[in-house]
């Protein structure tokens, strides 16, 4: 048991992955998002910064925002398991394996836009261009 918790106190959690804006592009043209690109990184540079492991919160709701995308707790993913409208656990969103973010951050777009995120609505109205890569 001693062991177990020197090895989390070395090891720690899970390093942070975080993603220039040109790696931000590839990999989501490599998910399946092929337009509004610039919007799609500015979105994720300006709710998390690029960092896979971004938490935000509470909120005045007590719910938490997960992972690039900055997903809430209250409506699209699960505290304590999968659920919400992407039955996913939230904490699933906090890793290096973004193909669950990208996938919940897609269900998302489709029935809000862009507009459900406050980073792109402050920030990204008229995005800049991701770099030529």
């Amino acid at each position: 048991m001693m062991l177990a918790v020197v090895l989390v106190t070395i090891v720690g959690p899970a390093a942070a992955k975080v993603y220039s804006q040109c790696q931000l592009a590839t990999l989501l043209r490599n998910n399946g998002i092929t337009s509004n690109i610039n919007d799609w990184v500015c979105l994720i540079i300006s709710e998390s910064s690029g960092n896979t492991t971004a938490k935000g919160g509470p909120n005045s709701n007590g719910s938490y925002d997960y992972g690039l995308f900055q997903v809430n707790s209250r409506y699209w993913c699960g505290t304590s398991g999968p659920g919400g409208d992407c039955n996913v656990a939230c904490s699933k969103l906090l890793d290096e394996n973004v193909a669950d973010d990208i996938a919940c951050a897609k269900k998302i777009y489709a029935r809000h836009g862009f507009s459900a995120w406050y980073g792109w609505k402050n920030k990204c109205k008229n995005p800049p261009a991701v770099t030529p890569c």
